[in-house]
C-alpha cells in the first residue's frame, strides 16, 4: 500500500481512542434567547421517546416558561449543594450521575464555571468525566464563550465573557447550531423571554445591538463550520480517501531561513482572516538544512513561533527537497491554498537548480498558489563561505587517490594484456566520492577521472589530445555516466541521511518507551526523563512534580541544577493551567527555562523544565516534536504508577472495609437471637409492684433501642454490601409519620410532636420498609440532641415540581461546615454538642433514602436554633393524583 493511499496511524488512533467513550454534542448559540436549552430539552424529548435512557443533570430555565414547560417527562438528577462564603450554592451532582449511569445526560452551560469547592473548576471538565465513562452528553455554549474568538467578539461588542472554554472540547462534539435572525431575538428580548425588564433595557443597548447579533451569527456559523471541516479531514485521513475535500479553504504557507518569512507568515493571517479558513506553517527540512547556521536556525524557531501566536498550526517535515516536501504535506493537510515566497534570483541562477516556483504550479494541480515577493539580504559569511565551498579537502584528497589507485591498476591490466577498454573502471571512484561526500566533489572526481583516462590510455598517450573520434565520444560518455552516477549516488546519500535521521529518533523513543517500562517510582522515572532528554537535545532539564506544600523539584540532569524564583513562578503556571511557559513560549518569558506541563488522562501530574547552558532558545523549532513525544510517553508512565499506588491503597481499603462488615455482621447476628428471647421475656414478665413495673420498662426500653442499634447494623452492612433490595409503593405521608412516632412512643413520651402536614398532599413512591426505618432514625437523632422538654416539628411542603418533608429540632444545631459530613458512616462531630451515638443513623438514613432515589440533606434552621433534616421528593416520586403547582 502506497504512503498516500495508507490510512493516517495517528487518525487510527484518535479514532481507536474515542471508542468506549460518549459522544459529544453541542447546541451552539449566536446569543442567548436564541432557543439552544429548548431545542436541547426538544431533541431530548425525542431521543427518550426513541426509548433512550435520558436523565437532565442541569438545565438553567432562567424563569422561561416554555423552556420549563420542557422539563416535564424528565428524570432531574437533584444537584449537590456547596456552602460557599455563607451560601449554600447548587451545582450538578458529577457523582450522582455517574451513579445513575443514564445512556444520555442533558447538562445546560457547558462553558460554566463550577463553584469551588465542587470537584472540578470547570462545567466542561465534569462532562469530559461523563464522556469518559461512556455516556452521551448534550449540552449548550454561546460562541463568545469559545476562548479563541474571546478577543474578536469583546472588540466589536466591547464586552469581555469571563466564562470560556478551550475550542478542543468541541473539536469532536456533533454540533447543531440554533439560530433566529437578529431582530427576532431583539423582539423576544423586549418581550421579557431572555431576560427580566431591567436586565433586558441595559442588554439591548449594550450587547443585543443588530450589528452585534449579526456579527456574532457569523462567527457562529463559521466555527460550526470549521469544526465539520476538521472532523471530515480526520475521516478521511483515517480511511485514506483521496482528494482535497475542498468543502472549505485550508492554508499552507512554507516557512524557510530566510529573513522575509516572517513577512511571509503575517500575510498568510492576512489571507487567512481574509477567508475565514484554518493554516498551517510548515518547515522543510532538506539536507541543505545541516548546512545552516545558529542564526539560520534561530530565525526558522522564530518564524514558526510568530505563526503559533497568530494562530496558526505548525509542522516540520523532513523531505529530499522543498518541493517534494511540499507537494507531499498539501496532499496530506488537503489544502487548496498554498503560500510560498519568491526572491529575487538571476537567470543563470534558475536554469542551473531550477524555479520552485514554477514546480509547485506545475505539480500541485487543484491547490491555488500564492507567490509573494521576498526582499532578501545578503546571505550571512558563514552561509556564503558554505555555500560558495565545493566539499571538504579531505573528501578530494581520498578521492584523488582513488583515481591514481584505478589509474594504476588499469595500467598494469593495459600493460599486461590487450585489454584496452578499461575506462569503466573509471567510475568506481566516481561513485564513492558522490556517494561519501557528496554532488560536488562526485562531479570534481568524475572530470579528473575523464583526464587521467584520456592522459594516460588514449593515443597519443602522455597528451590531453585526442586523435580518433570514436575516443572523444568515449570521453564524453564517460563524463556524462560520472556526472549522472554522482547526482545519483547523492540522492541515494541524501534519503540515506533522511532515513538515519528517522530512525535514529524512532529508535530514541522506542528506546525510551522500553526503558520506562522499567520504572515503578516517580524518582526513577523523574531520573530517566532528565536524562534521556538532555542527551537526546544537548539541555538542561529538571522535573517538578506536586505536593501538599507545592511544585517540589524531584530529578535533574545535571542533578546539581536549581530554579529561582521566577523559574519557579513559571512552572506554578504552566502546572495551573496546563501550558508551556519560560523562554520560547507565551507566557514569563523573562525566565531562562521553558517548562511544559506533563499531563495525562486529561489532568496535569507535573511540569519538566529544559534550558541551555548559552542565549539560545532552549528547544529549537525541530527538536520540538520529539520533545513533546518524549513528555507524553513519560506522562502516560507516570500515570501507571500513580494508578499502581491507588489501586495498592484501594486494594487495603476494600480489604479493611471487609474485615469490618464481616465483624458488624457477626456481631449484629450474634446479638439478635438473645436480644429477641430478652424482648419476649420482659413483654410477658407481670410486675409485682409499681416500682418493679418502672424498672420493667426502662429494661425493655433500653432493650429496644439496643435492637434498633443492632438492627442498625444489618442495614449498614446489606447497604455497603450492595444487598439493599427495594419494592416501591404509594405511601401516605400522613400514615408513615404515625407509625415512626408510634414505634418511637417510649423515645418520644412527654415531648411535644408538631405536626405540620397539608391533607391533600400526593401519595410518595417509597419502599415502606425503609422509609420507616428512615423517619424512625431521623426522629431518634432529633430527640437525643435536643432538650426533652422541646418540641420536635415534621412538615411537608410541596414545591415546584417537588416535595419537601422536614423533621426540625431545636437542639444546638449542627456545627458550620459539618453539614455533609454528618451523614458519614461512624461519624463524630467535634466541636459540638452532637458527639452521642455510633453515627450509624444519620448514614443509614443516607444509604436508604438514596437507594430510593431521593435525596437528603442537613442544615441549620433560620427561624430558630435547631437542626432540620429534609428529605426531598422529585417529581418522579409522586404520584399523579394531585396535581403540582
Amino acid at each position: 500500500m502506497s504512503e498516500r493511499t495508507r490510512p493516517d496511524p495517528e487518525a487510527l488512533l484518535r479514532a481507536a481512542a474515542q471508542e468506549g467513550r460518549g459522544r459529544l454534542k453541542v447546541f451552539l448559540g449566536a446569543a442567548p434567547g436564541v432557543g439552544k436549552t429548548y431545542e436541547m430539552l426538544s431533541d431530548g424529548a425525542a431521543r427518550q421517546q426513541a426509548g433512550v435512557d435520558v436523565v437532565i443533570g442541569v438545565v438553567e430555565t432562567h424563569g422561561r416558561a416554555e423552556t420549563q414547560a420542557k422539563l416535564r417527562g424528565f428524570e432531574i438528577v437533584p444537584r449537590s449543594r456547596i456552602d460557599y462564603q455563607g451560601r449554600t450554592l447548587e451545582e450538578m451532582d458529577l457523582d450522582a450521575v455517574l451513579e445513575r449511569r443514564p445512556q444520555l445526560v442533558l447538562v445546560d452551560e457547558l462553558a460554566h464555571s463550577n463553584v469551588p469547592g465542587a470537584r472540578h473548576p470547570k462545567r466542561y471538565q465534569d462532562v469530559e468525566e461523563l464522556l469518559a465513562a461512556g455516556i452521551d452528553v448534550y449540552s449548550t455554549v454561546n460562541v463568545q464563550h469559545l476562548e479563541s474568538l474571546n478577543d474578536v467578539v469583546a472588540s466589536f461588542t466591547k464586552v469581555r465573557v469571563r466564562e470560556t472554554l478551550p475550542d478542543r472540547v468541541i473539536e469532536n462534539a456533533d454540533i447543531e447550531v440554533v439560530d433566529i435572525p437578529p431582530e427576532e431575538l431583539i423582539e423576544r428580548l423586549k418581550d421579557g423571554k431572555v431576560y427580566v425588564p431591567e436586565e433586558a433595557s441595559r442588554a439591548l443597548v449594550h450587547f443585543f445591538s443588530k450589528s452585534n447579533l449579526s456579527a456574532l451569527r457569523e462567527l457562529a456559523l463559521r466555527r460550526a463550520a470549521q469544526a465539520v471541516d476538521a472532523q471530515m479531514l480526520e475521516h478521511l485521513r483515517a480511511h485514506a480517501l483521496a482528494g482535497t475535500w475542498a468543502a472549505g479553504e485550508r492554508l499552507v504557507v512554507a516557512v524557510s531561513e530566510l529573513p522575509g518569512s516572517a513577512e511571509l507568515v503575517r500575510a498568510a493571517k492576512r489571507i487567512s482572516d481574509a477567508l475565514h479558513a484554518p493554516w498551517t506553517a510548515v518547515h522543510i527540512e532538506t539536507p541543505r538544512t545541516a548546512l545552516l547556521g545558529d542564526a539560520e536556525k534561530a530565525r526558522v524557531a522564530e518564524t514558526l513561533h510568530l505563526a503559533t501566536q497568530l494562530g496558526a498550526q505548525v509542522a516540520t517535515l523532513p523531505a529530499t527537497n522543498v518541493v517534494e516536501g511540499l507537494k507531499r504535506f498539501t496532499v496530506d493537510a488537503r489544502a487548496t491554498q498554498l503560500i510560498v515566497g519568491k526572491s529575487a534570483r538571476s537567470r543563470w541562477f534558475e536554469l542551473r537548480h531550477g524555479s520552485v516556483v514554477d514546480r509547485l504550479v506545475r505539480d500541485t494541480p487543484g491547490v491555488s498558489v500564492h507567490v509573494l515577493p521576498m526582499q532578501v539580504g545578503k546571505p550571512p559569511a558563514e552561509r556564503r563561505r558554505r555555500a560558495g565551498a565545493w566539499g571538504r579537502l579531505e573528501g578530494y584528497l581520498v578521492s584523488l587517490g582513488l583515481v591514481a589507485l584505478i589509474t594504476l591498476v588499469c595500467a598494469g591490466v593495459f600493460t599486461a594484456g590487450s585489454i584496452t577498454n578499461v575506462g569503466l573502471l573509471f567510475l568506481v571512484p566516481v561513485l564513492v566520492a558522490a556517494t561519501r561526500y557528496g554532488l560536488r566533489t562526485g562531479i570534481v572526481t568524475g572530470l579528473i577521472s575523464s583526464l587521467a583516462y584520456n592522459f594516460f590510455f588514449i593515443p597519443p598517450t602522455g597528451t590531453f589530445t585526442i586523435q580518433d573520434p570514436q575516443n572523444i565520444i568515449t570521453v564524453l560518455v564517460l563524463l556524462a555516466v560520472a556526472i549522472v552516477a554522482s547526482k545519483l549516488a547523492a540522492q541515494v546519500r541524501e534519503q540515506a541521511v533522511l532515513a538515519q535521521r528517522s530512525a535514529a529518533q524512532n529508535g530514541a523513543l522506542a528506546g525510551f518507551a522500553r526503558l520506562l517500562t522499567g520504572t515503578r517510582k516517580p524518582e526513577e522515572l523523574g531520573q530517566l526523563l532528565c536524562a534521556e532528554v538532555g542527551r537526546l537535545l544537548g539541555v538542561h532539564t529538571v522535573l517538578l512534580l506536586p505536593e501538599p506544600a507545592g511544585l517540589a523539584l524531584r530529578a535533574a540532569f545535571p542533578p546539581e541544577d536549581r530554579l529561582d524564583a521566577i523559574e519557579q513562578a513559571a512552572a506554578r503556571w504552566a502546572f495551573e493551567n496546563n501550558q508551556a511557559a519560560g523562554r520560547g513560549s507565551d507566557t514569563l518569558t523573562a525566565s531562562e527555562w521553558l517548562f511544559q506541563p506533563l499531563a495525562a488522562g486529561g489532568r496535569v501530574l507535573g511540569v519538566f523544565g529544559v534550558a541551555r547552558s548559552d542565549a539560545a532558545v532552549p528547544v529549537r523549532s525541530d527538536q520540538l516534536p520529539m520533545l513533546l513525544s518524549l513528555l507524553d510517553q513519560a506522562g502516560l508512565a507516570l500515570e501507571r504508577i500513580l494508578l499502581e499506588a491507588q489501586m495498592a491503597s484501594v486494594a487495603q481499603l476494600r480489604e479493611r472495609d471487609r474485615l469490618r462488615q464481616t465483624l458488624l455482621s457477626s456481631i449484629s447476628h450474634d446479638l439478635r437471637t438473645p436480644l429477641t428471647t430478652v424482648l419476649g421475656t420482659l413483654g410477658e414478665m407481670r410486675a409485682a409492684s409499681e416500682e418493679q413495673a418502672g424498672q420493667i420498662d426502662a429494661a425493655r426500653a433500653e432493650a429496644e433501642r439496643l435492637n434498633r442499634f443492632v438492627a442498625n447494623l444489618l442495614d449498614m452492612v446489606r447497604i455497603e454490601a450492595g444487598a439493599l433490595h427495594q419494592s416501591n409503593e404509594p405511601v401516605d405521608l400522613t400514615d408513615a409519620i404515625g407509625s415512626a412516632v408510634h414505634d418511637l412512643r417510649r423515645t418520644l413520651e412527654g415531648r411535644a410532636i408538631i405536626l405540620d402536614v397539608p391533607p391533600d398532599l400526593p401519595f410518595v413512591r417509597v419502599d415502606p420498609r425503609l422509609f420507616h426505618h428512615c423517619l424512625i432514625n431521623l426522629l431518634e437523632n432529633a430527640a437525643k440532641y435536643s432538650e426533652a422538654a422541646t418540641p420536635i416539628t415534621i412538615s411537608a411542603q410541596r414545591e415546584r415540581y417537588s416535595l419537601v418533608l422536614r423533621i426540625l429540632d431545636e437542639g444546638p444545631g449542627l456545627p458550620p461546615g459539618e453539614e455533609r459530613r454528618v451523614f458519614e458512616t461512624f461519624a463524630r462531630i467535634e466541636g459540638s454538642d452532637r458527639k452521642g451515638g455510633t453515627g450509624l443513623g444519620l448514614a443509614i438514613v443516607k444509604g436508604f433514602v438514596e437507594a430510593m432515589g431521593l435525596r437528603v440533606d442537613a442544615a441549620n434552621r433560620v427561624d430558630a436554633p435547631g437542626a432540620c433534616f429534609a428529605i426531598h421528593f422529585d417529581e418522579a416520586h409522586l404520584i399523579k393524583g394531585a396535581p403540582l403547582e
